[in-house]
């Protein structure tokens, strides 16, 4: 994986992140830092909502050429396990439907081969 370069001023607080490209389409990745996580040591629900964002925003945005240009309009997140300090915490997405109007898109959290959540969005298309 690749550390993301473009990102911006709040992303930069949450990184690195890293991402790479494979079969399925784009994968994030980050690891749990003391600063993700909550007062129990757990990483806390906003990031992994965050980073649901971010991957599904720039993978909906870039499966299109020239790219869509999108806002969130918006996003369930659903948790079914944690993540804690330390741990690689990988984002899969996957693009339904990116139309004239609106795009579509769900992502799945891992930490090794355990699922701890899912989550999807709609997105609106803004003017180019």
């Amino acid at each position: 994986m690749n550390a993301v370069r473009e990102g911006s001023p709040f992303t930069e607080l949450l990184g690195p992140i890293y991402q790479k490209v494979d079969a399925a389409g784009l994968v994030i990745g980050l690891v749990a830092e003391e600063k993700h996580c909550n007062a129990r040591g757990i990483v806390h629900g906003g990031l992994l909502g965050t980073l649901a964002d971010i991957a599904m925003g720039y993978s909906a945005a870039f499966s299109t050429e020239p790219p869509t240009p999108i806002v969130t309009t918006s996003q369930t997140v659903d948790y079914v396990g944690k993540a804690e300090k330390g741990d690689w915490i990988e984002v899969h997405t996957d693009v339904q439907k990116v139309g004239r109007n609106t795009a579509f898109a769900n992502c799945y959290f891992h930490v090794g081969s355990k699922r701890i959540a899912r989550a999807s969005a709609v997105f609106s298309v803004t003017a180019s």
